[in-house]
């Protein structure tokens, strides 16, 4: 899991550093939502997006499936249910989108660095070991392996991340929201 942990994060990072210039780097449905509810991005973006981040984490499981000689899709059996692992990916979707609408506010040239090292991280500290991504979390049903989930289990999981990911845009409205000081009332 150690390796595994570790190639994901820097990969996370290589991946906006080298596509954030171009696309923003979406490649997260419930961060897309998230900026698309802050007008960041047109309900057409927004669209495209999704379905590019969707056939991408598809392709990506496909691929991968193949390169480690795998069947090209063998549904997961790995089983991710109930409250603990709903409330994990409420937590690390939540956390992804603070660290990534906090960093981009106050130091953008530091978001690649952060999402890659929170998500390295989130492996570790969510019982769930930190999909924090609709695509991934459907693209991981597509292989029967250790990092998989179970077709069945998907829904909880990309719930239980659109709903980290609202909480935290509704927090960043008001934790990063400019005051002047005249605004404040001390």
């Amino acid at each position: 899991m150690l390796a595994n942990t570790i190639a994901t994060g820097t990969v996370l990072a290589a991946l906006i550093l080298a596509l954030g210039p171009i696309s923003g780097a979406h490649f997260n449905p419930a961060v897309t939502l998230s900026a698309l509810s802050q007008r960041e991005v047109s309900w057409q973006e927004a669209l495209l997006y999704i379905v590019a981040q969707l056939m991408g984490a598809c392709a990506g499981a496909l691929a991968a499936n193949v390169m480690f000689g795998e069947p090209l899709v063998s549904f997961s059996r790995h089983a991710r249910n109930g409250g603990r692992q709903f409330f994990s990916e409420s937590i690390a979707a939540f956390g992804l989108v603070v660290i990534i609408r906090a960093c981009a506010k106050y130091q953008p040239q530091m978001v690649a660095l952060a999402v890659g090292g929170y998500i390295t991280a989130a492996y570790w500290f969510t019982a769930s070991t930190s999909f924090a991504n609709p695509a991934v979390t459907i693209a991981r049903s597509l292989s029967d392996t250790f990092a998989g989930i179970r077709p069945i289990d998907v829904p909880l999981f990309v719930a239980a991340q659109l709903m980290g990911a609202a909480a935290a845009t509704l927090l960043t409205m008001w934790l990063l929201a400019d005051y002047s000081p005249r605004d404040r009332h001390d």
